[in-house]
This record gives structure tokens, C-alpha cells and sequence, in this order.
């Protein structure tokens, strides 16, 4: 085979060898593209959530952008050439192969704003959305503690649904009922449910099983919650008929207030709190009140002058970092809790015109 003859082979096989290689290329930056956007924008998501939580712990104003849409273009460029030299004694041939590759993400923001969006904040949830979340397989005191403000006149932290108070919450019956019934759902003993041919929204069914109605967890919850005993049914609505037996009101949290109520387990450091950044609860003896004592099996929103190694997620704010410790399942499924609820709450706002579109550097 001359000289020329072997360069061309050569030139194309290579060719061919690089074309084969783009032809894989294009499915594989979907392959990874496509996850490294999808947990990037959860992650952002997360992080978003988590500092409108510290803000409602300082009183500063939340605020949510929406992605609206994430768009990347890919180029890949590749050049070949060859050559030859004669000299004395032997050929020497010459190739060389080229290539460049580019993104270029563009990301577009929306802010969640309007007074639709505004409405959908401070307007008590539905109790179709406990039903939702129940039938979802949540905790049921999980989704109780977090949205709900009032059960048959027990109160459940109510001064706690807006900023921070300076006087201790009232909960501890709330949270001895939301006790039991757990206990109750995890036998099997109890269901929440609707009237047969009744708006959801409008009503809740606390069902407990008949052989749970005269046991000691059945008693004592049904004492806790002011109601006549032995039934099996009662409900719950937030226009209760005193004067209809087994019938309890229900009063709902906002979103907002939802919010509020889970950002007081945020835990600023101590210098905020002596230069006064933060409101510091006080017990009816004029202590410090501790605010684990209601949030700690709801949310722990830790502090720490350094950046948390083991941060399930983390947000630097007012030059302090604040996380959720990746190993506290507890506030990470209440985090997810509350991603759902604000989902279920904020989802389908209409939202106005986008205002930020940032091409990413390259």
C-alpha cells in the first residue's frame, strides 16, 4: 500500500471511530445532564424552604422565586487532520484530532407573588389536605401538629402561627391527643376518613376500631378530647353544632402560619439573642422557655458558625449557617411534609410574567 493510501485508511478510521463516539454522546449528556439539573433544582428548592424558615425566625420577610424552566444547548465540534514526511530511512507519518465541547444553560425565574398567591398564604387549608396527606401515608400526629390551630377548642400553639411570642405556647393537651392517636394508627385502631356523601373539605371522620374504643389509649384520648365516650365515629368540622353529640370543631392553620409555627424550631446562636435579633420566649416563671420541648419531634433547625459537614440542607444567613442535621429524620420528614403542603397550597397560582432569566457561565 503506498504512502498516501495508508494515511487516508488511517485518516478514516479515525474519522469514523470519532463520528461512532458522537453518536453516543448526544444520549449521554441526557443521561447526565438531566440528573444533575433535577437535583440541583430540588436542591435549590430545599435551600429556598429553609431560609423562608430562618427568616420568619429573625421577622424578615419571606420571599419565593419559582424555576419556571430550565433550557441547555450542547455543541460539540471535532477536527482531524493528517500528513506525511519522507526521510531518510523511514516514513513518518502525521495526525491530529480536535474537539471542543459547550453548555449553555439558561435558568428562568418567577416570583410567587400576586394576591392570589398572597390569599392562598394566609387562607386556613382545607381539611381535604389532611385527608390528602393522610391517605399519602404521613404520621397522622405529624400532619395534626403542623396544621392544625384548634381541635374541639385544645389549642395547639396558636401564638406560635406568627412570630416568634414572648410568652410560652400553650400545646401540651394538643400534643398528649396527637400522642395517642399516633400510638392508635400504628395498631390499626384508628382511621381518618369523611361523612358518606359530604364535601371532604368540609369534614373530618375520626374513626376508631371497635375494639379500640374501651381500651386504655381509646379512653384516654377520647377523655383528652372532651367527647362522649363509646362511639366509634366522630366528627370534625369547622362549623360544629355543639349541640350535635360526637360533632367537635376544627380549626386549620394557614400555610403561613404552618410556616411560622415550624421556623420557632429554628435555633439562632446566643449573640443574636442578647443583641436582641430574635424574640427570646419566656415560661410563666420569666425563664427562657426551650422551644425543643414543642418542636423536638417536629423541627431542629440547627446554627453553627462553620459550614455543617452532615447537612441533609444548609443556607448561610446573617453570616451564620443554619441546617438540618442530615441524620435527624424527624425534622427532614417534616421538611418534606411541609414541601408537599406548600406545593398543595401554591401549585397552581398563576404566576406573573417571568423577570429573571440568567444565561449560567460557561
Amino acid at each position: 500500500m503506498t504512502t498516501q493510501l495508508k494515511i487516508l485508511a488511517l485518516t478514516l478510521g479515525v474519522f469514523l471511530t470519532v463520528l461512532n463516539g458522537c453518536s453516543q454522546l448526544g444520549p449521554g449528556r441526557i443521561e447526565l445532564g438531566r440528573g444533575h439539573y433535577n437535583v440541583a433544582v430540588q436542591q435549590t428548592d430545599n435551600e429556598q424552604m429553609l431560609l423562608n424558615l430562618v427568616r420568619l425566625r429573625y421577622r424578615d420577610t419571606p420571599y419565593f422565586l419559582q424555576v419556571a424552566s430550565v433550557s441547555t444547548n450542547f455543541e460539540f465540534e471535532v477536527s482531524t487532520d493528517a500528513s506525511a514526511a519522507l526521510q531518510t530511512g523511514s516514513n513518518v507519518y502525521g495526525l491530529g484530532i480536535g474537539g471542543t465541547a459547550t453548555e449553555s444553560p439558561t435558568i428562568t425565574y418567577t416570583p410567587l407573588q400576586g394576591d392570589q398567591f398572597v390569599k392562598q398564604l394566609l387562607s386556613p387549608m382545607r381539611l381535604s389536605t389532611v385527608l390528602l396527606l393522610y391517605h399519602s401515608g404521613w404520621a397522622i400526629d405529624r400532619i395534626l401538629n403542623v396544621t392544625v390551630q384548634y381541635l374541639n377548642g385544645i389549642p395547639n400553639a396558636p401564638s406560635a402561627s406568627g412570630p416568634t411570642p414572648a410568652e410560652a405556647p400553650e400545646y401540651g393537651d394538643f400534643h398528649r391527643i396527637t400522642d395517642l392517636l399516633r400510638i392508635l394508627q400504628k395498631r390499626g385502631d384508628v382511621t381518618l376518613g369523611q361523612t358518606e356523601g359530604s364535601d371532604a373539605s368540609e369534614s373530618l371522620v375520626l374513626r376508631i376500631a371497635p375494639r379500640a374504643v374501651d381500651s386504655p389509649a381509646g379512653r384516654q384520648l377520647i377523655g383528652h378530647l372532651r367527647l362522649p365516650p363509646g362511639q366509634t365515629d366522630y366528627v370534625f368540622t369547622p362549623t360544629a353544632d355543639p349541640n350535635n353529640v360526637g360533632e367537635a370543631s376544627i380549626v386549620m392553620r394557614s400555610l403561613m402560619a404552618s410556616l411560622f409555627y415550624v421556623s420557632q424550631g429554628v435555633q439562632p446562636p446566643a449573640e443574636d439573642e442578647t443583641r436582641g435579633r430574635v424574640t427570646v420566649t419566656r415560661d410563666a416563671n420569666g425563664q427562657p422557655f426551650d422551644w425543643k420541648q414543642m418542636t423536638g419531634d417536629v423541627m431542629q433547625i440547627r446554627s453553627s458558625g462553620d459550614k455543617p459537614e452532615s447537612a441533609a440542607v444548609r443556607v448561610r444567613y446573617r453570616g451564620t449557617w443554619f441546617y438540618i442535621d442530615d441524620s435527624d429524620l424527624t425534622s427532614k420528614s417534616t421538611f418534606a411534609l411541609l414541601m408537599n403542603l406548600f406545593a398543595l397550597q401554591a401549585g397552581d397560582i398563576p404566576t406573573t410574567a417571568p423577570v429573571l432569566t440568567l444565561p449560567v457561565a460557561r
